[in-house]
């Protein structure tokens, strides 16, 4: 049994319900804006046209593709559950879920030729879509992993500042300015070297090298994974414990063993993180799994949590530029469904997580870096995908 203290989720309840006040008082413009874009519209029931006398479907658009609400709440269970267990990926398969699966990619895509600002207005409001699914994930992991001690508050906390810089000044000097080809392409390529990357620290001689983060793996399977299930394990005694927290250097242990950096370099490396994340359109939780295995050294039962609570500080930027600045809504009906999936998935993911392996969390996160470098390498340079959607 794992003593992880009394769990109180009323203020993170309370916390998001005021997040949906604040952005649904921005979105009467945007919404008097898809009903001009709608009627500006060819009428009919060929490609890119709509058709009034359909049913409604995505955003109360006549014709619209209409979710399958069963498909989308397993859909978003899976994502929050992968995102909560190795800290990357959620936004990546929210993606997949609302393009290809639910057909809204097509969809939107139709409209390209007869009416483009429709085009846009859908593409934005399923970016917006994926990153709340990114967002309460990333809230709710990081909550879980801190209360079970397995979340460094201050290397995250220097990831995030980093990364709110390189977040906003990429934009705006790359926007307009790079073919959509070129950098899915590219950032397919920058998966699959990450991902052999990883996949090379899971042998033998790539572990050799990082002895702190193995034998603190080890201390926390022999302790979890290899439970006695009458035998109690006190997280609050194991768990990750700051010994020195200051500008110049941090230390902590978790399971016994020390770790410490200079929070100098998380600064730096969450700036690069986050410029290029936000240079492939992503939230970068793929970048900083790598960063915290591999150049912090950390064991990957401490890097979801840690890389959750970076992420969610982008996610939460992102979501505030494009619905309260630039009024883009989602469509609640679908999304609404979808958190509350994205809730039970990343509840279950710390919860499963402790019993997976650590070699075994890389390779899962290999498996999918193959898979995703595959899927955009080929279609940024090739035109299509070679491998199917999902």
């Amino acid at each position: 049994m794992i003593d992880t203290g009394r769990k109180n989720y009323l203020p993170l309840i309370t916390l998001i319900v005021l997040a949906l006040s604040v952005v649904l008082d921005y979105t009467p413009a945007w919404a008097d804006a898809l009903a001009d874009a709608i009627s500006r519209t060819p009428a009919g029931t060929g490609k890119g046209m709509i058709d009034p006398s359909a049913e409604s479907g995505f955003l109360n658009i006549p014709g619209a593709p209409d979710v399958n609400l069963i498909i989308a709440f397993l859909w978003a269970v899976w994502v929050g559950w992968i995102f909560s267990t190795v800290g990357a990926f959620g936004g990546i398969m929210a993606g997949v879920g609302h393009i290809t699966i639910f057909g809204l990619g097509n969809y939107a895509n139709s409209f390209k030729s007869t009416n483009p600002a429709l085009n846009k207005m859908l593409t934005d409001s399923i970016r917006v879509s994926n990153q709340w699914m990114v967002s309460l994930s990333a809230m709710i992991s990081s909550i879980n992993y801190y209360r079970m001690g397995r979340l460094v508050l201050p290397l995250g906390i220097a990831l995030a500042l980093g990364s709110v810089t390189g977040s906003v000044i990429v934009p705006v000097i790359t926007a307009g300015k790079i073919k959509l080809s070129q950098y899915i392409g590219y950032f397919g390529l920058c998966v699959f070297v990450i991902g052999g990357f990883l996949f090379y620290e899971t042998t033998s001689k790539g572990q050799s090298k990082k002895k702190n983060a193995k034998a603190a793996a080890k201390a926390f399977e022999e302790a979890h994974i290899k439970l006695n299930n009458n035998e109690a394990v006190d997280t609050t005694q194991h768990g990750v414990k700051i010994v020195e927290w200051s500008f110049a250097r941090v230390r902590f242990t978790f399971y016994g063993v020390e770790f410490s950096f200079r929070p100098v370099f998380p600064v730096i490396g969450g700036f690069f993180i986050a410029a290029l994340a936000s240079f492939l359109g992503i939230g970068g939780g793929f970048l900083f799994v790598p960063f915290l295995t591999s150049v912090a050294g950390l064991p990957m039962f401490l890097v979801a949590g840690t890389s959750a609570l970076t992420v969610l500080v982008g996610m939460i930027i992102s979501i505030f530029s494009f619905m309260v600045i630039k009024g883009v809504v989602v469509y609640w009906p679908l999304i609404g469904l979808e958190l509350f999936g994205i809730f039970i998935g990343s509840m279950i993911g710390p919860r499963t997580s402790r019993f997976i392996p650590d070699i075994w969390l890389k390779r899962l996160f290999v498996v999918l870096a193959v898979y995703v470098g595959i899927r955009y390498t080929s279609k940024g340079f090739l035109g299509y995908s070679i491998v199917p959607p999902f």
